[in-house]
């Protein structure tokens, strides 16, 4: 009997010091179905921050980025163009354009079998978190929505006046990505080769590689090239659901609800880009 007790002891202290586990996900064309960016430019436009011209420029390369993915030169592009763009805008004004059009913009594109994948890696005791190149500004709000535990995204240089000044402070794109990964790993304590990430784009092949369960999410041709050489797991996501379809399902005892993990996912965001500062010294020497 002492045996078993004892056996027992150990079996749950090991449990407790076993590494903690977390699922990354791209958020664009892997979470939602559109760019969480350009989806709010007629909110923006609405609200005085651009006019008809770059409406119908965001519009194009909205439609050039569902058509096929975009390359790491058109991403340079887009990231030039939407940081000049973006210059002098008043930072709290877009928070609060984007908290005021989140629900009819975002909920309508998430897909089903994303909202799905976030439930089960919760119910997993995963951690739960997005990775974007798309804003700070957009992607904390979209991450909260979604009740991820932290979110990772690109933050702009905002001056004493409030507003853009137009240069970007940290990019989360392509190799920085990863090495957001791999920093967050050693800070939180994940076992990367225990964990899991999702991107659509083989931009972000650097992330899907540092963990042990890479999956290819509606992926542009390099990436379903490089993900059926490497054997990786291909996953077809087509089917945008309002979440609040999901609330019956996500309201089950067996499974932690997307809405009720939203509560904390706004302090659990902070916690999460706390690292990003360190990032700068890593962005000059890339420049």
């Amino acid at each position: 009997m002492l045996g078993l007790v004892e056996n027992h002891s150990l079996t749950h202290s090991m449990a407790h010091s076993m590494p903690r586990t977390a699922a990354f996900f791209d958020l664009d064309k892997t979470v939602i179905a559109k760019s969480s960016t350009l989806t709010f430019s007629k909110s923006f436009y609405q609200g005085g921050l651009i006019n008809r011209r770059a409406v119908l420029r965001t519009a194009y390369a909205q439609f050039v980025f569902l058509a096929g993915g975009a390359d790491h030169d058109q991403m340079e592009r887009m990231r030039q163009y939407l940081s000049a763009l973006c210059r002098g805008w008043n930072v709290q004004q877009v928070k609060e354009i984007v908290a005021e059009t989140l629900h009819d913009l975002i909920d309508p594109i998430i897909y089903d079998e994303a909202a799905s994948l976030i439930e089960e890696h919760h119910t997993a005791g995963r951690d739960v978190v997005i990775v974007s190149t798309s804003g700070a500004e957009v992607v904390e709000p979209i991450g909260e929505l979604l009740g991820a535990d932290r979110v990772v995204a690109t933050r702009m240089v905002v001056g004493d006046d409030g507003c853009f000044t137009g240069e970007v402070e940290y990019y989360a794109y392509g190799p920085t990505k990863a090495e957001a990964v791999k920093e967050l790993a050693l800070s939180e304590g994940y076992d990367l080769a225990r964990c899991y990430a999702y991107s659509d784009s083989a931009t972000d092949l650097p992330m899907l590689s540092a963990v042990g369960h890479p999956y290819a999410v509606n992926p542009d041709r390099a990436l379903r090239r490089e993900a059926l050489a490497r054997e990786w797991p291909i996953l077809d996501f087509h089917k945008p659901v309002r979440l609040k379809q999901r609330l019956p399902n996500l309201s089950s005892p067996s499974r932690p609800a997307l809405v009720a993990a939203a509560a904390v996912g706004a302090a659990a965001a902070t916690a999460g880009l706390v690292w990003y500062a360190s990032r700068r010294r890593a962005l000059t020497a890339s420049r």
